[in-house]
């Protein structure tokens, strides 16, 4: 069976979805829950996330509840340069979306 970050890279490699939408369909796929966040989350990509958080790192957090919100965006910022912010990590390069993607839904898989 597929993995969260593999479905979520997946699906946001066939453009089916933007950033954060990608990690709540990988969570919904494997798992059956949380299917309204897909839709919910539509507005989240691009930098379009709350605070400007990259939108893959908050569906995460979504994901992963309040008590979890700390290490989950501790272990992104392991891979983003220290970066949470769409704008900080699109613009400097950091790493394409797609490896966002990924360590989100890693997050999620460590995580929950």
């Amino acid at each position: 069976m597929a993995t969260i970050s593999e479905i979520a890279v997946e699906y946001h490699g066939a453009h089916k979805g933007n950033c954060s939408q990608s990690v709540a369909y990988g969570y919904s796929e494997v798992t059956g829950n949380r299917k309204e966040l897909i839709e919910q989350l539509s507005g989240c990509g691009g930098g379009r996330a709350p605070e400007g958080y990259c939108g893959a790192l908050y569906a995460a957090i979504q994901i992963l509840g309040e008590d979890k919100k700390e290490a989950c965006i501790s272990k992104f910022k392991e891979s983003s340069n220290g970066c949470t912010k769409c704008k900080e990590i699109r613009g400097g390069n950091v790493m394409p979306c797609r490896e966002c993607v990924r360590t989100a839904a890693k997050c999620i898989e460590e995580l929950a």
